[in-house]
């Protein structure tokens, strides 16, 4: 009984390498995660770098970033979902009034992986922001004190004392925004349901679709898609792992 249960996991296991949606999949998990950590630490840096001055209406500012992380993730998405209506979307609606023609943001098959990534980024930059400001409160002024009364520029102080400093703090963003990243779920469920046909799937949205998408679920590749996402996600765990132990070291 035991053996015939083995065989039947490695089963699903070689049923989903062998699927047609596994390499649309893995393409898809990868761009959406590349590009979404990409822009979401980029904007959140730049933006933890501008609050750190301080200026009137910062708090308010700042505050007002956090909204898209405060919000349900339902209401998020149902928002950008109908703001990139085709027919009467927001975004068409602006883009009509400066002569450009409706774009099919959800039903396009190379525009709607783009779309649920846009809409992901919004998403994940007030983490970032929040993550980095606090790691910038930990450099001491006197640092930039001491490059200024050298004559360094901005751009030296940040690429110099900004950046280093922070990178501890840069390389546990990143690894928390990948985790989440890989098994974002709702965001491409409510916008796509992962269609039209696999053009916005990833292995969190195969996954459940396996699972609870269909008429018929069927819990055995569901998991084994899930296992797969486990193992990638330890993967760059152990990566993280070591490049924080060189560090130290």
């Amino acid at each position: 009984m035991q053996g015939n249960a083995a065989f039947v996991g490695i089963e699903n296991y070689v049923a989903v390498f062998g699927s047609k949606t596994f390499a649309k999949a893995l393409t898809n998990t990868a761009l959406f995660t590349v590009v979404s950590i990409a822009f979401q630490f980029g904007i959140g840096l730049i933006l933890a770098v501008f609050f750190r001055n301080n200026f009137r209406l910062n708090g308010v500012l700042r505050g007002l970033f956090l909204v898209p992380w405060l919000l349900p993730l339902i209401v998020s998405a149902s928002t950008w979902s109908s703001m990139m209506n085709s027919d009467n979307g927001v975004i068409n609606s602006a883009l009509s009034v400066i002569g450009v023609a409706p774009v099919n943001w959800l039903t396009s098959p190379d525009l709607v992986l783009a779309s649920v990534i846009i809409a992901n980024i919004w998403l994940g930059i007030p983490f970032n922001l929040v993550v980095l400001y606090s790691g910038l409160q930990n450099i001491p002024e006197d640092l930039y004190e001491a490059a200024s009364l050298d004559g360094a520029n901005a751009w030296q102080k940040f690429w110099r004392i900004t950046f280093p400093l922070l990178r501890p703090v840069s390389l546990i963003t990143i690894l928390l925004g990948l985790i989440y990243t890989l098994k974002v779920v709702d965001i491409i469920w409510i916008m796509t349901a992962g269609g039209p046909g696999d053009s916005s799937t990833t292995f969190a949205t195969w996954s459940y679709r396996e699972a609870f998408g269909t008429g018929n679920p069927d819990f055995s590749p569901a998991a084994a898609v899930g296992n797969v996402l486990i193992l990638i996600a330890l993967i760059f765990g152990f990566i993280y792992l070591r490049i924080q132990n060189r560090t130290e070291k």
